[in-house]
């Protein structure tokens, strides 16, 4: 059964143009690389100076959570987020009765 990761936190204001762009050329290098589709999102209200993303990563692989956290360090992300990444997966389910 595959399944969807979603992970979010938060990013100050005044990071949302460096964050945007890492993140998003780390998604592109992931979505080639292992054939999925992704998606980066930001809540459209400043709180506390930040701003809380997610990203979505649909189909992915079990070891994926392992590949993720590699792709964040190497694009430096972790220095632009404040606090932790809260990771989840879904999974598809059918809704006949």
């Amino acid at each position: 059964m595959s399944s969807d990761l979603y992970i979010y936190y938060r990013v100050a204001a005044g990071n949302a143009q460096q964050f945007d762009q890492a993140a998003a050329k780390m998604q592109a290098g992931l979505s080639l690389q292992y054939q999925i589709a992704t998606a980066l999102k930001r809540s459209p209200e400043i709180k506390d100076e930040h701003h809380t993303w997610m990203e979505v990563y649909s189909s992915v692989p079990p070891d994926f959570t392992k590949i993720i956290d590699q792709a964040v360090a190497e694009h430096g992300l972790a220095a632009l987020i404040d606090g932790p990444r809260h990771t989840e997966f879904f999974v598809n389910i059918s809704s006949c009765a």
